[in-house]
């Protein structure tokens, strides 16, 4: 019997936004590349030199999802934990590259991470943090576990700085995108939301000023694709 759609809402309840990524795991990747016209690998790609990852080093992708980012970061040699609270984006991310001697897989919550103090060189997370019902305690999650001195790259859908192709993306996002997702996805519903979440999510000045609020510094961001995501990275001070 197959099982009803899992539609989470905007307010985030996590068993139900873990559930809905149960649901869409097995068809997520082959969705995002179709909707986003191939351009996920590119940003997959820049997220991965934002981290600069080295061998020897410790890294966290959290909301890890089926673990293409953590895939992409162990081709380092560094030792990579992809964190995700959806055991079934978890399980086929095993299942695709449990090969990989210096990936694991962690089942965690962001708002509570089941790590050490100062345990990561980096941390990274990609489309997640906008899905996670408290973002500002995940951001304090990141900086308690990151080592004095580690990096820190979030990259996340955002605003569009120019008026005109913020039109044309919230356009795509509420008429093309969820036509697009029900034909290449496995629960078009579950798509809906993740428009939604789009749509509500900050700008980027506010991302940033979440991240410095939470003791990070060094804070910047790059936009990507005329703004449709953008890249934010830090630097746990010090001292």
């Amino acid at each position: 019997m197959t099982a009803e759609p899992n539609r989470a809402d905007l307010g985030k309840d996590p068993a139900r936004v873990s559930g809905m990524f149960d649901q869409v795991a097995a068809g997520y990747d082959r969705t995002n590349t179709v909707m986003t016209v191939g351009n996920d690998a590119l940003w997959r790609a820049a997220t991965t030199r934002a981290v600069a990852p080295r061998r020897g080093e410790r890294i966290l992708d959290l909301g890890a999802g089926t673990a293409s980012s953590s895939a992409s970061l162990a081709e380092s040699g560094a030792d990579v934990v992809a964190a995700d609270f959806s055991p079934g984006m978890l399980a086929e991310g095993e299942r695709r590259h449990g090969d990989l001697p210096n990936l694991s897989f962690v089942e965690a919550d962001a708002t509570d991470l089941p790590f050490g103090d100062a345990e990561f060189d980096a941390v990274t997370m990609s489309y997640s943090l906008r899905n996670v019902q408290d973002p500002k305690k995940a951001i304090a999650e990141l900086f308690r576990v990151t080592k004095p001195g580690g990096r820190l790259v979030i990259n996340e859908f955002s605003t569009p700085p120019s008026p005109i192709f913020r039109a044309f993306f919230g356009f795509y996002n509420s008429q093309v995108l969820p036509r697009v997702a029900r034909v290449a996805g496995t629960n078009g519903e579950a798509y809906d939301y993740l428009n939604e979440s789009i749509r509500e999510w900050p700008d980027q000045k506010t991302l940033a000023a979440w991240l410095r609020e939470a003791g990070w510094i060094d804070v910047a961001w790059r936009n990507l694709s005329f703004g449709i995501v953008a890249l934010h990275r830090a630097r746990k001070p010090v001292a």
